[in-house]
């Protein structure tokens, strides 16, 4: 009885959350295309939130999930099963997420309009992109491999080496990076503040200006937060077994995750549930790809030696859909990636080079077996079931072509 309690809780709870997700708004809208009326679908901002979220008062979404009834040691979100999550950032109107959603996937925020957030951190490949090394402008290859999103809600530091302390911070570095999108402040608002459908969508999302105000630099990197922070993943085969429900998990899941959270393998201790990242840096040794130089990693953000080599924690959340792994994309699977762990401390350490090795790095010698049953538990994070839909069209597509709405 207590098993069928939490499914229909679990299952209800789930469902209500997904409807109050639902935004579908269709209207039409004419443009030319070889001299042609074509019939279109009307941007218009959804006024509804996202699923996992509710809607107060105030028009702003807050999170709503069932991590929240339990408690959480120092707030951290750490400890057993039943935790509570760290710290979420939420309280976004539907309608500045729901802009950022069209900003995340129009490539018109890159130099040469090619290249969209979405580019690099694609919804099919778990909000990254395949990759070991990202590509960027004009075929540019980055130092590293696109982390993911999901749940950067719950996050406090942002890339590999943690140097941004917030959504709105890290968006900058691919934004303006001659790498990545290639773009600067000033052509940013230029080419955002021509397209007359994006004025009108930020007097939307941002009602409290001056409807006539031309589109600011903050304003687009709110709307991105926003809709960032709206990439929650917490509905997986585990978290059904975490809140009660015991068949959720087949037999060798379960194994996996007794390895994982053992003093053994001691996986748990970085990648703490529910969020499966402790959001420290780890220096654990890991090896540069063939031909390329040592990654000081976090040195270089903290001026501290000690963090030579080191690397964030990243959440475990759907890691079997972003391959290759590490923040060189080193591994393409997840049984390389796992057998690392057990083939001793420091063994991938290049010659010459001195690393203060994170203390949970040791000889675990784990067995073939317990490699395979780690991989089983592991995919069991794989939650896309909240995965945002790619807009219709953006902005930027039918800024000049707008004939009159129908």
């Amino acid at each position: 009885m207590r098993e069928l309690f939490y499914i229909k809780g679990y299952a209800v709870l789930f469902l209500l959350l997904t409807l109050m997700g639902s935004c579908e708004k269709k209207e039409k809208v004419l443009f030319l295309e070889n001299n042609q009326a074509v019939e279109s679908t009307q941007i218009e901002l959804c006024d509804i939130c996202p699923p996992g979220f509710v809607l107060n008062e105030d028009n702003r979404c807050i999170a709503k999930n069932l991590y929240q009834q339990y408690e959480s040691l120092q707030d951290k979100g750490v400890g057993g099963l039943k935790t509570s999550l760290p710290q979420v950032r939420d309280g976004f109107s539907p309608q500045q997420i729901d802009l950022g959603r069209y900003l995340f996937f129009d490539p018109v925020l890159s130099a040469n309009g090619q290249i969209s957030c979405a580019t690099c951190h694609d919804p099919k490949k778990g909000f990254a992109d395949g990759r070991s090394l990202s590509k960027g402008i004009n075929d540019s290859i980055t130092e590293r491999s696109s982390p993911s999103l999901w749940n950067v809600a719950y996050l406090k530091k942002f890339f590999w080496d943690a140097r941004a302390g917030s959504l709105e911070e890290q968006m900058q570095g691919p934004l303006y990076s001659p790498k990545e999108m290639g773009n600067n402040p000033q052509q940013l608002l230029q080419t955002m503040n021509a397209i007359p459908v994006y004025r009108s969508l930020f007097s939307e999302a941002f009602p409290e200006r001056p409807e006539k105000d031309s589109i600011q630099l903050h304003e687009i990197y709110t709307a991105i937060a926003a809709f960032e922070s709206s990439l929650i993943s917490l509905n997986s085969k585990y978290d059904r077994y975490a809140h009660g429900f015991s068949g959720a998990l087949n037999e060798n899941e379960i194994k996996g995750l007794n390895i994982f959270r053992s003093f053994v393998a001691r996986c748990a201790e970085c990648h703490t549930p529910p969020l499966f990242t402790n959001q420290q840096i780890a220096v654990i040794g890991s090896p540069e790809p063939e031909g390329h130089a040592f990654d000081i990693g976090a040195e270089k953000t903290f001026n501290d030696a000690t963090r030579r080599g080191g690397f964030k924690v990243p959440s475990l959340r759907n890691i079997e859909k972003t391959a290759p792994y590490m923040h060189s994309g080193k591994f393409s699977t997840l049984r390389e990636t796992v057998e690392f762990y057990t083939k001793g401390r420091g063994h991938a350490v290049p010659e010459g080079e001195k690393l203060y090795l994170h203390w949970h790095i040791w000889e675990p010698e784990l067995t073939e077996e317990e490699l395979d049953r780690l991989v089983d538990f592991l995919k069991t994070l794989t939650d896309e079931s909240f995965l945002p839909k790619a807009p219709v069209i953006v902005p930027s597509e039918i800024k000049n072509n707008i004939l009159e709405n129908s």
